[in-house]
């Protein structure tokens, strides 16, 4: 019977010291409150709604810690895989004549004890084709020696050889995808079609130079490996007519974080006519929008938590109305309205803590885990679900950062703590009189 189990409650209660078991619930509060947790013949429904709402908890904190570790692996791995192919600090000529003086500048820079590499450059735009296979492309002229110091083409390379990019021989190194597009392997030849004219007897043409294919690379990165073309940077010289001058200068810093406060630092320093740019500045609207998106799905998968840790309330609410001839009981032998509150608090902050828990747990172990979990379901599925043209990264990267796990487990205990006061409350209020006047 309710009573009967009401009044076992109460002498146990009665022959326990009430020493505090945490700092706002005492020993009987939270007994009681665990003994309301477990489920009797005649609610079998309140329990299940109980594993309901810790499920839907549960799932709703693991699915923010998996997609949260998502974004962050895919902010670290697009940043460094960007980083491998272009430079923490870059220092451009503003005119279109070059940067006569680059040696000059590579010196005053190199001085500089935050930069640990330096590397000049010739960049303009082209056109490869191949039998009928045409594509626009970035050309970039590199030293191959000193490019090694500030990007890792060398340690990327596919086919081939960095170092066979020797002056005067036109050989060229292209991304994977774009050799790709063009059908063409190493060894072969490919014509360059540049947009500086040159004069011809029947007019103005377009220069255009015959390469050949030394090497191929591949970053994962689709910016990097469908539309980068490189050449030795004395013959993007000759082609560019740049003469002497280069584009500008590269610049490899020993904390890429320190990017801009070393550009604005040379900024003062430099008296030459040239616009610095630091890697944050070169991909600025990009990083912002992941940085934007990260927070914006912190926001709507929290709103799934919310969802269900409010659950926690019809859950209670269930259970105060069940237990009124508990509560009738527990309030006539003397506990106050405040005790009536706790016991019942602590069945909602147990749902809410089992379901973090669990969420935590299983979210932490599917985002260790995804390199696995994705191939699986696609097999599974028979489709692929990461595409390197989309996500820009040829695979679905993850890092767990402690600090949102634990934003997330602070988050999820206090929305179900929040839920807890209103059902609590109502528990409290419960006059014994009305409750037991039909038992």
């Amino acid at each position: 019977m309710v009573i009967g189990d009401a009044a076992y409650n109460a002498r146990s209660a009665a022959g326990t010291v009430p020493l505090p078991i945490a700092p706002f619930v005492s020993s009987y509060e939270l007994i009681i409150g665990l003994r309301y947790t477990r489920a009797k013949r005649r609610n079998h429904f309140i329990s299940f709604i109980s594993l309901i709402s810790m499920g839907g908890m549960a799932l709703g904190v693991a699915a923010l810690i998996v997609v949260l570790s998502v974004m962050n692996g895919f902010q670290e791995e697009l940043r460094s895989r960007i980083l491998a192919s272009i430079s923490h600090v870059e220092i451009r000529a503003s005119g279109s004549g070059g940067l006569a003086d680059w040696k000059a500048v590579a010196g005053q820079v190199s001085g500089q004890p935050q930069v640990i590499g330096v590397a000049p450059y010739v960049e303009g735009q082209g056109l490869l084709a191949v039998g009928e296979n045409v594509r626009g492309v970035l050309v970039r002229g590199v030293d191959p020696t000193l490019e090694n110091t500030v990007a890792d083409f060398d340690k990327h390379m596919k086919r081939g050889r960095f170092d066979e990019l020797r002056a005067g021989e036109f050989g060229i190194i292209l991304g994977a995808d774009l050799a790709a597009r063009l059908n063409i392997g190493v060894g072969e030849r490919v014509m360059l079609v540049t947009p500086q004219a040159q004069i011809t007897p029947i007019g103005a043409m377009p220069r255009m130079k015959q390469f050949r294919l030394v090497g191929i690379f591949e970053f994962g990165l689709n910016d990097a490996d469908g539309t980068l073309a490189l050449i030795n940077i004395a013959d993007a010289q000759k082609i560019y007519q740049l003469g002497d001058a280069v584009s500008g200068v590269r610049l490899k810093l020993d904390d890429l974080f320190a990017a801009p406060r070393v550009a604005r630092e040379l900024a003062g320093k430099l008296r030459v006519d040239a616009q610095l740019r630091d890697w944050t500045m070169m991909n600025a609207n990009f990083f912002r929008a992941v940085a934007l998106e990260k927070k914006m799905m912190f926001i709507i998968l929290t709103l799934i938590v919310a969802v269900a840790a409010f659950n926690i309330v019809s859950t209670l609410v269930m259970v105060v109305t069940d237990k009124q001839a508990d509560i009738a009981i527990l309030r006539t032998l003397g506990a106050p309205p405040s005790s009536i509150m706790k016991i019942f608090m602590v069945q909602g902050v147990l749902i809410g803590v089992i379901g973090t828990v669990l969420g935590v747990l299983g979210g932490t172990l599917l985002a260790s885990n995804l390199d696995t979990v994705v191939p699986a379901l696609e097999r599974l599925l028979g489709t692929r679900l990461w595409d390197k043209n989309v996500y820009l990264i040829s695979e679905l990267p993850s890092k767990i950062v402690a600090a949102d796990v634990l934003l997330i487990t602070v988050v999820s205990f206090v929305l179900s703590v929040v839920a807890t006061v209103y059902p609590s409350w109502r528990a409290s209020r419960v006059q014994p009189a009305e409750a037991l006047r039909y038992e």
